[in-house]
């Protein structure tokens, strides 16, 4: 299975339990992979027969963006639905979501949820 990998997008969204975070939103960022064969691009060169990370990503983006939930779990979860539910050649997900500005009184990078998920 090959994949195509998306690193570090960047997104300003309303998500977290905390009144403030629904107020004043915060950014996130999503590394995400998602599997799929990828002979037949390799062997034609046409857009047509791949997954464009660009379509992918205006998914992505519309998704997370579009709701507020309380938990990054959740949010993580609903972008690996949407990409299944218009990709149908994407067999499994790996999605990394950030969320650097955790209301968390402590020093970090950032918090994070990892989902892996396939196409059942």
């Amino acid at each position: 299975m090959d994949k195509i990998t998306v690193k570090n997008l960047k997104l300003f969204a309303y998500h977290g339990v905390n009144p403030e975070e629904k107020e004043n939103g915060q950014t996130f960022y999503i590394d995400l992979d998602y599997y799929l064969d990828l002979s037949k691009a390799c062997e034609s060169d046409c857009l047509d027969d791949t997954v464009s990370y660009a379509k992918a990503v205006k998914t992505i983006r519309r998704v997370f963006t579009g709701k507020s939930y309380d938990l990054i779990e959740k949010a993580a979860q609903r972008v690996c639905e949407a990409l299944f539910e218009e990709f149908e050649e994407i067999q499994r997900i790996d999605i990394t979501l950030k969320k650097p500005e955790a209301p968390v009184k402590a020093e970090f990078d950032y918090m994070a949820v990892s989902l892996t998920r396939k196409r059942i």
